[in-house]
């Protein structure tokens, strides 16, 4: 699936930080922690609490964001529907992590068991 130049863009240029107080609302609202939170975001960048810390602190953008992540080699068996595309589907390599990331916030604010959010890792 080919996004638009301007959604891929937009996801570019937003930042970490404004998203990430939604990401903590949603999981917490479900019953579920910001820890459990954090191991999702490390599993798939590599980040640690504190380089986690750092970047929201900086407020970078997703583009930033993710060019210093570290991706998980098993994040490509993060598949499905996300914001009406599918995720395995999106060509553009940026916004395919950031729906990476999306899915994997919803599948832990479903109450999925965390073996199968982080893909048996």
């Amino acid at each position: 699936m080919n996004t638009s130049d301007i959604h891929n863009q937009r996801m570019a240029n937003m930042t970490f930080t404004s998203v990430y107080p939604m990401y903590i609302a949603k999981v917490e609202k479900k019953g579920r922690t910001k820890e459990e939170l954090h191991q999702v975001i490390t599993w798939l960048t590599g980040f640690d609490d504190e380089k986690l810390q750092e970047l929201i602190d900086k407020k970078v953008t997703f583009e930033t964001f993710f060019q210093q992540a570290k991706l998980n080699p098993n994040a490509p068996l993060i598949t499905g529907l996300i914001c009406g595309y599918r995720i395995e589907d999106i060509e553009n390599p940026l916004t395919q992590q950031v729906r990476y990331l999306d899915k994997l916030v919803d599948e832990l604010a479903k109450g999925r068991k965390m073996e199968k959010i982080l893909r048996g890792s």
